[in-house]
């Protein structure tokens, strides 16, 4: 799959395409509707699907201090989508300067010149140039005279999650905000997923024998509540169950909220430095803080008993 960053890395002699503009921020089930149907069309007219996607999160530049958590930093929504089939994505610089394009300028610029848009599929609600003025409907009245055509696509679907709201990306982050993984997998497809660079911490794990992997978040991350979780650790491609802890670790009177994971039954693991990634499959107990240090070895030992437990429930089950 190819990847531009910005217009002017879009091949000069790209031909047509059909296309597909949001931030898709964690390609939710909701998000994959919109994705697979392009790909469906793409391949029906034989041209190349192209997702376009705005960094920073536009609501960043018009609202400086308002960036949401990101359920999926770019590169791995670029993964996701090469798996639905994706030929090129497009990652547009969002400016100040950008802001101001008019939804014609922006239709003009990006569609018809750069991306000579056959096809474009979007949602019911996308908006799009200055002051989210642009629409389906303005979308589809300047096809006719640029020569696209516009699909729109329900991407509302609902199961469980929320009590039975519309999967979204905002009721993900609540759910994750919340510490509802089951809730947050239902919607994505799939754990939700942390991602960082190990770096050293106060090793307070490595001496109660239980090492753990302190991952330093990507910036704006989607971190779950406080808590101990079951899940798993992926490290240079290898994925291995892990007892994870987020929070400030109120044992030791700490201060800094953290991300760990302890990979379970490995011995020996030096991660220090390695971009890894941590997938939370359920909630197991709150952050507490113990009377003595030997319960709360018992309790760490507790938690990984039920981690492995239930990674391993899954793994036979997916």
């Amino acid at each position: 799959m190819q990847r531009w960053r910005g217009l002017e890395d879009i091949p000069q002699d790209w031909g047509r395409s059909v296309v597909t503009i949001g931030s898709y921020d964690g390609v939710h089930r909701g998000h994959q509707l919109i994705i697979g149907r392009a790909v469906e069309r793409a391949r029906e007219l034989g041209v190349p699907t192209v997702v376009v996607n705005f960094d920073p999160h536009p609501s960043e530049v018009v609202r400086p201090g308002s960036h949401p958590p990101l359920l999926a930093p770019h590169h791995r929504r670029a993964e996701l989508m090469a798996e639905l089939g994706v030929d090129a994505v497009l990652v547009l610089p969002f400016t100040a300067e950008f802001s101001q394009l008019s939804p014609a300028d922006f239709i003009v610029k990006v569609l018809v010149d750069k991306l000579h848009a056959k096809v474009v599929i979007e949602g019911p609600n996308f908006r799009f140039g200055h002051r989210a003025a642009g629409n389906v409907d303005f979308l589809a009245e300047l096809g006719a005279t640029y020569d696209y055509e516009v699909e729109v696509v329900d991407l509302y679907v609902s199961g469980t999650a929320g009590g039975g709201e519309p999967f979204s990306s905002t009721l993900t982050r609540r759910l994750v905000a919340e510490g509802d993984m089951e809730g947050a997998a239902e919607i994505l497809g799939r754990p939700h997923r942390v991602e960082g660079i190990v770096v050293r911490g106060a090793q307070r794990g490595r001496e109660l024998g239980f090492p753990t992997a302190n991952v330093e978040t990507l910036p704006h991350t989607a971190v779950p509540a406080d808590g101990v979780y079951a899940g798993w650790l992926t490290a240079a491609g290898e994925r291995m169950p892990a007892a994870i802890s987020v929070g400030t670790n109120p044992q030791f009177d700490g201060t800094e909220r953290t991300v760990e994971a302890y990979a379970i039954d490995r011995e020996g693991l030096d991660l220090y430095g390695l971009h890894v990634a941590v997938d939370f499959l359920a909630y197991v107990r709150g952050m507490l803080k113990f009377a003595t240090l030997d319960d709360l070895l018992e309790a760490m030992a507790g938690d990984v008993k039920r981690c492995r437990e239930l990674t391993e429930a899954y793994d036979r089950t997916h």
